[in-house]
């Protein structure tokens, strides 16, 4: 269905569009809330035939995904507007925080249904049991099933955590509507009286869904390090001429879906011609520009690299660097750059940089105390400038 209505109404498949991921995101707010008000009527109904709780609570479970199916929608309109003076880079992060409601909205609902199935537990009752009881919480999983793979598969295309975290919600309301039948059955055939007990399984497993939600969307709001294959994505597309001999600094701002601020530093050759490096660096924003939609600030670094004293002075700090990572784990790894050196008649200054990771085991002082003292023993006219730096990527 939601495919059939996204070829008539939406007629795009670049979902970096900004305008197409709002409709995209009103579409499915509108079949959740559609779909999610049926299965509250149907489950209500089945409630009160059958006297169950558990099922009574999972059909409420289902007019609150209603609730967040609108609150996501309104969510995606807001997002999509354009910048203005008071928000210059967009208002995508709305969607985050209509994510954000989304999991509230799940954990209230999960504390509501707890606190009734200890209730149940306390006061035990067999509900009542008939075909059509069966059959509508049968019918139920089949929807959420389907809303599951068609959020789950939207939310991927057009990177929305607000759709993925509903899609997260719908695969734990099948399992709910599993478990509620489940008790229906048990307390039909062998008169056992779990209705309570399941209901507080339903409510667990809401309430876990409910923060893995949250979190998923809060880590956004915070500002979470880039995934790994985005960072190689971008190394891959700004390495592309052998003139760019390195990048570090790498920066990505994430102001919402499609809308990433990108900055690092380029290292080129000292010697090569400034003009054709600028133009070099101009078409490689282009390149990032066009291939990941983001906005690219690169900062080019002239590096010497035909320079023996140069290069033999990097690699022996390369080599005390090695020495720091040798029991380290790849993503704990001290790095550096920015390499350069000033000779003078008494001494010479090493100036570069450091990356630390965070949750190294060495201090900043500790780190720059070992370089220097490995510096001396090598030669006791290099005198370290060291500048500590962090990583902001995995």
């Amino acid at each position: 269905m939601v495919t059939l209505l996204s070829k008539l109404w939406i007629k795009s498949d670049n979902y970096k569009d900004s305008k197409v991921r709002e409709k995209y995101g009103v579409l499915c707010g509108a079949v959740g809330i559609f779909l999610n008000v049926l299965l509250f009527l149907g489950k209500f109904f089945a409630g009160l035939l059958s006297g169950a709780i558990s099922i009574t609570a999972d059909a409420f479970n289902n007019l609150s995904d209603a609730g967040s199916s609108f609150i996501s929608m309104i969510g995606f309109k807001l997002s999509g507007r354009k910048p203005d003076p008071d928000h210059p880079f967009g208002h995508g992060r709305i969607e985050y925080i209509s994510g954000l409601f989304v999991a509230v909205m799940i954990i209230l609902m999960a504390y509501e249904l707890i606190k009734d199935s200890i209730g149940k537990i306390l006061h035990p009752e067999l509900p009542k049991f008939s075909i059509l009881v069966a059959v509508i919480l049968v019918v139920s999983i089949g929807v959420k099933i389907y809303m599951y793979f068609y959020n789950r598969s939207i939310g991927r295309k057009i990177e929305s955590a607000t759709m993925i975290a509903t899609a997260k919600d719908s695969l734990s309301d099948t399992f709910s509507t599993m478990v509620v039948l489940a008790s229906a059955l048990a307390a039909h055939f062998w008169k056992i009286p779990i209705d309570g007990y399941c209901g507080l399984l339903v409510g667990v497993m809401i309430l876990i869904a409910g923060i893995t939600a949250m979190k998923d969307t809060v880590s956004p709001l915070l500002g979470q390090a880039p995934e790994p294959e985005l960072v190689d994505e971008i190394e891959k597309i700004v390495r592309c001429d052998k003139r760019i001999l390195g990048i570090h600094d790498l920066v990505v701002h994430d102001y919402g879906p499609g809308r990433l601020m990108v900055s690092l530093h380029a290292e080129v050759p000292y010697k090569e011609d400034i003009l054709e490096l600028h133009d070099l660096i101009d078409q490689i924003e282009f390149s990032l520009r066009k291939e990941l939609n983001c906005e690219p600030v690169i900062h080019m670094d002239p590096i010497v690299d035909d320079d023996e004293e140069t290069n033999a002075a990097k690699a022996r700090i390369t080599e005390i660097i090695e020495s720091l990572n040798k029991d380290s784990r790849k993503n704990e790894n001290v790095q550096f750059h920015d390499f350069r050196m000033v000779k003078g008649s008494t001494h010479s200054n090493l100036i570069f940089d450091v990356v630390l990771p965070h949750g190294y085991q060495m201090s900043e002082e500790q780190i720059i105390s070992y370089i220097k003292e490995k510096v001396s023993e090598y030669n006791k006219n290099y005198y370290c400038v060291i500048h500590i730096d962090r990583a902001y990527v995995k």
